[in-house]
């Protein structure tokens, strides 16, 4: 799983640039990669919480990002947003949401209100339902050398619609239709 996981990033996100601020810490090894053995509510909160409290515990420079996979009871798009939704909360119960923020990634991510064969579903797929943790200090650090960082989301449909459907869904076989 987690061979899967590090083979998406490396060659889609870091390999399609579909991610700009992805390389530097995939490069350096500083992105800590956890998998959940359960699905249950306690289980959850208790995988999340320690998740979260791991990266805050770790300077920067050995871990600057968190991937947590959910390989057992999320496979549902609508349940794993709950569970998204859920860790939003807790988030902001902690009074976090200053120093951590959550990016989504599902073999079945689908964007409101676009049809569902659209390529850009593509730019959130990975291999399992995937919650990324992302230190706001750093990506403030980032973001301050990207001249257009909103136009990242429209750069990556761009890149995977030059791509084409045919080698998209060779690159992600788990997210196809």
């Amino acid at each position: 799983m987690i061979s899967d996981t590090k083979k998406w990033l490396k060659e889609v996100v870091v390999g399609l640039n579909l991610c700009p601020f992805s390389h530097p810490v995939v490069a350096k090894d500083q992105v800590h990669y956890a998998v959940s053995s359960g699905s249950n509510d306690a289980h959850l909160k208790a995988f999340f919480v320690k998740q979260l409290k791991y990266l805050l515990d770790h300077e920067p420079e050995v871990v600057a990002t968190s991937l947590l996979m959910f390989p057992e009871g999320l496979e549902s798009f609508d349940d794993y947003l709950e569970v998204l939704a859920w860790f939003e909360d807790l988030l902001a119960q902690a009074d976090l949401e200053d120093h951590v923020q959550l990016a989504s990634f599902h073999p079945r991510y689908q964007f409101d209100e676009v049809p569902a064969d659209d390529l850009s579903h593509f730019t959130n797929r990975a291999p399992y339902p995937t919650i990324h943790l992302i230190r706001q200090e750093e990506m403030s650090k980032v973001l301050k050398h990207v001249e257009n960082p909103e136009q990242i989301y429209q750069d990556n449909i761009d890149c995977l619609e030059r791509l084409g459907r045919e080698k998209v869904e060779a690159m992600c076989p788990w997210g196809k239709g």
